[in-house]
């Protein structure tokens, strides 16, 4: 199910998670910082795009000036711009899977980029490659979806039109001048408008609307981005998210003016915990997650103890909870399920400590089903996929 089909107090609701996760800030800052030194492919292997395309190649076999088209547009992609406008599923805001978007047009020459099918999503990585019309080897649906033109709305990924943003938000007021645009890139004819709950409008070449027969099904699709207002819009407009936790260019376009994001502050790690009738801390110590105001030797009886089958303290109990089902593990998950395997250990590091061994439990078996994931996202890029993992169902959100 897409995001766009909900209602719109859960579409606000999916977005803040997603704006929440999705992209993360070190991910914006690292491939802003190489896109701008020129260097576009470590702007892509910092936003986890694989670049499957070969300019060398392309001059060769298609001309110079072709490549040169090409090369130009990937200088200005900014990957991490377009990961925050992919298209993306419900419940989880995940990318939607088995999508080829178009980025840009050159003759018979596509730019494209691409979202693996569902199964080898894992890491939430996205491909770029040039498409000439053939086949695209292992992607279920190699051409470009007609929903999803990006071609016609390059400020979704092109860091010099990022701020055209506020004015192209979709919305029937855009309706005219964005069919203008999609018929002087495709033909000369009417456009459809998808307006949700399986209903289309056909608008007319002189201006007028009327509802769409089955008949119409051949004609210009209006893109997503041209009658959808963007989520960012909305999640402002409600107050729900302030500009600084934006992508920098999305918020420059919708808030122009405003403070830049500030750094939160990290905490100590210490705890509290209600132990035996007292206030106890638990932290980090030399890495590891320990019982703060217990001596040695009393924490080893209790241990012992606890191995035998008596009740466990009050402190050491917290400590084996952090480990098993922390309060944070949804965020874990969060993270890991759209990519940052980065951010994920870095939570579970500030928890339980860099030298912590994790023990038997959901934390362990959210980052156990990552890995597997990776790998079956590995076998996918191999041409394996017949080879593919088999991976246990993601447990329902909260």
């Amino acid at each position: 199910m897409s995001i766009h089909d909900t209602d719109g107090t859960d579409r606000l609701e999916y977005w803040l998670r997603i704006r929440e996760f999705a992209v993360p800030p070190p991910m914006i800052e690292t491939a802003t910082a190489r896109r701008l030194a020129g260097d576009w492919g470590g702007a892509c292997a910092a936003a986890r795009f694989d670049v499957d395309l070969n300019l060398r190649w392309l001059a060769r076999e298609r001309g110079t000036e072709a490549a040169a088209c090409i090369r130009a547009d990937l200088r200005h992609l900014a990957p991490d711009l377009l990961r925050w406008h992919m298209p993306r599923i419900a419940p989880d805001g995940l990318l939607r899977p088995g999508l080829t978007v178009r980025l840009a047009r050159h003759g018979d020459l596509h730019l494209v980029a691409r979202t693996p099918p569902g199964w080898a999503g894992a890491g939430q990585r996205i491909s770029l490659a040039v498409w000439d019309g053939g086949a695209a080897g292992r992607h279920p649906h190699p051409r470009p979806d007609r929903h999803h033109r990006f071609d016609l709305h390059r400020h979704l990924w092109d860091a010099r039109r990022a701020g055209d943003l506020a004015a192209r938000s979709g919305g029937p007021g855009r309706w005219s001048a964005e069919a203008a645009i999609l018929r002087q890139a495709d033909a000369d004819d009417d456009v459809l408008v998808r307006l949700g709950g399986g209903r289309r409008l056909r608008l007319q070449r002189d201006g007028t609307t009327r509802p769409a027969r089955r008949r119409d099904a051949g004609l210009p699709v209006l893109p997503y981005a041209a009658t959808w207002e963007p989520p960012d819009v909305g999640l402002l407009r409600a107050g729900l998210i302030d500009p600084g936790r934006l992508h920098p260019l999305v918020a420059a376009a919708l808030a122009p003016g405003h403070d830049h994001r500030a750094a939160p502050g990290r905490d100590d790690g210490t705890r509290i915990v209600d132990c035996r009738g007292a206030r106890h801390r638990i932290g980090l110590v030399d890495g590891v997650l320990v019982a703060l105001d217990h001596e040695p030797a009393q924490l080893r009886r209790e241990e012992l103890l606890a191995a035998l089958g008596g009740p466990p303290l009050p402190c050491l109990q917290a400590i084996d909870d952090a480990h098993r089902h922390p309060e944070c593990l949804d965020d874990v998950r969060a993270r890991l399920d759209h990519g940052d395997a980065t951010g994920a250990l870095t939570a579970v590091e500030a928890l339980l400590g860099p030298g912590a061994l994790l023990r038997n439990g959901s934390l362990r078996d959210a980052l156990d089903n990552a890995v597997r994931g990776r790998v079956a996202h590995g076998l996918y890029r191999a041409g394996l996929s017949g080879l593919a993992p088999a991976t246990p169902p993601r447990e329902p959100r909260r």
